[in-house]
């Protein structure tokens, strides 16, 4: 289980950060917020597809083709943990070392979504406000890997939650006779 664990984790890590590192180095600001949200969340969705491999794989080589539901969730949630601190890691490192700038880039990303979507100034000042302030709190590695995790735990466990009952077997097959 463990290397099952290990294997599709890291693979998985690495998937799902793919678009916000390579996104934000190529990318350049005409691509809207929801645009760059959405192939965000859809790279972790396919991540997390990895999932679904590790728990079959596990059911059918080491389980004998069953696997409970409590098992299947536990697997899941550790591809799933695995996976987040990859992203995480993966995600700072880029951070801190490749695009310090990433907070007033971000800034400038909302106010122009804002501006092109019709917003009133003061909405945007106060936004703008915000979100400078939010991204100071953000340079806090702490503070930068607590909302990270929060991009995309919540993903995973949705996922290993439909997993494991897709998966689940409710009960042991029959021996075989011969």
């Amino acid at each position: 289980m463990k290397k099952i664990v290990i294997v599709c984790g890291l693979i998985a890590g690495v998937i799902s950060c793919s678009w916000g590192i390579f996104g934000e180095q190529f990318l350049d600001s005409s691509v809207s917020m929801n645009t760059r949200l959405f192939f965000g969340y859809a790279s972790m969705v396919l991540a997390f597809s990895l999932i679904y491999v590790g728990v079959k794989s596990y059911r059918d080589k080491q389980g004998g083709g069953f696997i409970s539901f409590g098992k299947a969730l536990k697997i899941s949630l550790l591809i799933t943990l695995v996976a987040s601190t990859v992203y995480v890691v993966l995600w700072m490192i880029d951070y801190y070392f490749f695009i310090p700038d990433f907070g007033k880039k971000y800034v400038e990303l909302v106010r122009s979504d804002m501006v092109a979507k019709g917003a009133s100034q003061a909405a945007i000042q106060k936004e703008v406000e915000e979100m400078t302030k939010t991204m100071q709190w953000y340079r806090n590695p702490f503070f930068n890997a607590l909302i990270t995790y929060s991009e995309i735990v919540p993903v995973g466990v949705i996922i290993s939650l439909i997993v494991s009952l897709i998966l689940k077997n409710r009960s042991k097959p029959a021996p075989a006779s011969v």
